[in-house]
């Protein structure tokens, strides 16, 4: 019974895990960039919505629409002040702005709704789920989590395949120069991927506030373990990225029960340094082909 409370537990957080690292796949598809601040946008996303419905008593509904609209805003702004102005002058010195701007929107945080861990309560974290009147350790969110993860991949599948905006983000991805020529606006196809990518990291934010105390400083690790997770599934690979981070999650929540949670962290790790050993593309990405 522990170990099936794990599996489903890992599920669930695995899931987050590949929910962010779904918004490193779609930057890096269409501007071969990322946002290393993801894990900050999460936090936004979940204390915004506390914000929102506790603080301000506006009801879930509207706090998590209200929530994920300032998330989109924010990857906006990372893409135009941290990524665009280096970017496109073929500097690589996104890579730390980005970083830097996520440190500040902690700060600013930290200033404004304080250091204090707040909990944001919902009804599908209230009672465990039981089975033959044997309680399984785990809450309802934690099977929903997993399901709204793949519907926002298929979701973000069928928009690429399917529609006028997602075939744009394609070509742009193919080839920019044959798509500016054909009069795709490249800015707004990387500010859009941006703006998606952060609100992945928002919803993120908002499905674990229920099971984790919402403060300032709760997205860096879950940020630097969704880029792994992103690495380690093949970052070209929206599928690839979701099972990833269920693999990542529920290989977190097996050791954690049998070895303690002091090794979580050492042997997840040290497991994905393994596997990239072996597989440097990750385990369902593919090695960039170069004509000559």
């Amino acid at each position: 019974m522990q170990l099936l409370a794990a599996l489903i537990s890992g599920l669930g957080l695995g899931s987050m895990y590949g929910l962010m690292a779904l918004g490193f796949h779609v930057t890096h598809s269409v501007s071969g960039t990322v946002n290393f601040a993801q894990g900050s946008s999460m936090m936004l996303g979940a204390v915004l919505c506390f914000t929102f419905a506790q603080t301000l008593g506006w009801g879930m509904g509207p706090a998590i629409v209200l929530a994920l609209l300032c998330c989109a805003l924010y990857g906006l702004l990372v893409e135009f002040l941290a990524v665009r102005p280096f970017a496109s002058r073929g500097s690589n010195a996104w890579l730390m702005s980005t970083v830097a701007l996520g440190i500040v929107l902690d700060n600013v945080v930290m200033h404004t709704f304080g250091k204090e861990p707040r909990s944001l309560p919902s009804p599908l974290a209230v009672s465990p789920i039981e089975v033959s009147g044997l309680g399984l350790g785990v809450y309802p969110l934690q099977l929903l989590i997993p399901l709204i993860g793949f519907a926002l991949a298929a979701a973000l599948h069928v928009v690429a395949r399917r529609t006028r905006w997602g075939t744009a983000l394609l070509a742009v991805v193919q080839n920019r120069d044959a798509a500016r020529l054909m009069g795709i606006p490249i800015k707004r196809a990387v500010a859009a991927a941006f703006a998606v990518s952060t609100v992945f990291a928002g919803i993120a934010g908002i499905l674990i506030a229920p099971l984790f105390n919402v403060n300032a400083d709760m997205g860096t690790l879950f940020g630097l373990k969704a880029f792994a997770v992103a690495i380690l599934g093949g970052i070209s690979s929206a599928w690839g990225v979701m099972f990833a981070g269920l693999i990542f999650g529920i290989a977190e929540a097996m050791v954690t029960v049998t070895l303690g949670s002091g090794y979580t962290q050492i042997i997840t790790f040290a497991l994905v340094i393994v596997v990239l050993a072996v597989r440097p593309n990750g385990l369902f990405g593919r090695a960039e082909v170069k004509k000559v």
